[in-house]
């Protein structure tokens, strides 16, 4: 008889923890748990300099929308993602310059942000930690941050503004940002360094120097598993761990340095960073790590370039277009990349079946910038989509346009609500949670 298991199974070895998909094994204890309520979970990505409005904002409004070209790369997954136009965030809006540092400290707050470029930091705490703080015990980690584009947190960034405020998103507290990990190598070693952390950081290097993969330490584990387990179990779990060692794999394969001044263990290509962190979001939640994160596609007013594109000048510059048309046929290849990336974490989520539906039907993804457009610095009618169904709380598929400007942080007061979290308020506009 097969062997009842709890979803919160690890396979263990030395120095390592690899936790479980969903098996048909692990039914009796939901049912014990009356876990008839799949758990929700929340990704925040972030994507600078603004978006080419023209190209993305769809003409029509409800279920009947078509894709514009920037958004065209949802088609896959169209049916879940939720459009939504005219949300600002009035936090960010001053006469005075410096709207990338405004509307990046403030992406997930809705609190006006401290002029500051020292350490006397001051903004609010971020929806995404509100959240965690909530659910964080329930998973190994609380909520993970993540990024594509590194960068320290001190100095002045824009017009006397710290660069913590372009460079984090997520605020455990009004003086608090959390550093995002940048390398998906490294993202993926935290999740599966095991609970104890019984490997040292030049531990982890050696074993990865010897090209002996997290599942190694815990193969003896997966054996005996699977003794215990029934047929379909078994092919799952063979399913799944092939995966994962094929995600380490290809994280290894891009992280060499091309030399001595290179990240240690980070992919030198934007591109490659982004579809590694993916993939490692697709992997924290596939199993259960954490089920908050937090993703900037790259920096707050960020000058990366987009070679694979064909767009070498840099982003920024490139988002003040004036009008100018090559600027803005560059702007619409890369905001049509950016949105092909989210497309593709959502694809990924909804083909992994979970009790009650799929990771995605579970999911709530927030998908937006600091600004609407790069030349104006609008912080009203903000390019925003969420994918997802959010355990049911979501009803995707649509394109919604709210004529005066309603406050994003009515939209994120709806995520703590979908979440159980009964707050009256969030930010300095939040009083109204939207209908989703």
């Amino acid at each position: 008889m097969a062997r009842a298991l709890s979803r919160r199974t690890f396979l263990r070895g030395a120095g390592a923890a690899v936790a479980l998909p969903f098996l048909d094994a692990m039914l009796p204890a939901f049912a014990r748990a009356q876990a008839t309520a799949t758990a929700k979970r929340l990704l925040c990505w972030y994507v600078p300099c603004g978006i080419y409005m023209e190209k993305w904002t769809p003409a029509e409004t409800g279920a009947a929308f078509e894709l514009p070209p920037v958004l065209a790369p949802l088609a896959p997954v169209r049916d879940d993602v939720l459009v939504l136009s005219g949300l600002a965030n009035r936090a960010a809006i001053e006469a005075k310059p410096a709207d990338h540092p405004r509307g990046t400290g403030c992406f997930l707050t809705c609190t006006p942000i401290k002029r500051t470029d020292g350490r006397d930091l001051h903004n609010g705490i971020s929806v995404d930690q509100v959240v965690a703080q909530a659910i964080g015990r329930a998973t190994s980690l609380p909520s993970l941050q993540l990024g594509a584009e590194g960068g320290g947190s001190v100095g002045n960034c824009d017009s006397g503004y710290s660069c913590a405020y372009m460079r984090n998103i997520s605020w455990a507290s009004p003086t608090s940002p959390l550093a995002k990990e940048t390398n998906p190598q490294a993202a993926f070693d935290r999740l599966f360094q095991g609970e104890d952390a019984a490997l040292s950081e030049s531990e982890r290097l050696r074993r990865r120097a010897r090209r002996l993969s997290v599942l190694d330490a815990v193969r003896e584990d997966a054996a005996r598993l699977r003794l215990a387990l029934g047929p379909d179990d078994r092919r799952k779990i063979d399913e799944y761990l092939t995966g994962v060692r094929e995600l380490e794999l290809r994280l290894e394969a891009t992280s060499q340095a091309t030399c001595e001044r290179a990240e240690p263990g980070a992919p030198n290509d934007l591109r490659e960073r982004v579809e590694g962190m993916v993939d490692v979001i697709v992997t924290a939640f596939r199993c259960d790590l954490t089920r908050v994160v937090t993703f900037m596609a790259a920096n707050g007013g960020t000058n990366k370039t987009y070679p694979w594109l064909g767009v070498t000048e840099s982003h920024h510059p490139l988002s003040h277009h004036q009008q100018d048309p090559a600027k803005l046929a560059a702007l619409e290849a890369i905001n049509a990349w950016e949105i092909a990336m989210f497309a593709d974490l959502a694809a990924k989520l909804r083909a992994i079946y979970e009790p009650g539906g799929s990771l995605l039907d579970s999911s709530i993804l927030f998908f937006s910038s600091e600004i609407e457009d790069g030349d104006a610095h609008r912080h009203t009618n903000l390019p925003v989509l969420v994918a997802g169904r959010g355990g049911g709380v979501v009803t995707p598929g649509r394109h919604v346009r709210y004529d005066a400007e309603v406050p994003i942080a009515n939209l994120f007061l709806a995520f703590l609500h979908a979440f159980g979290i009964e707050q009256a308020q969030f930010g300095i506009d939040g009083s109204a949670p939207l209908a989703l």
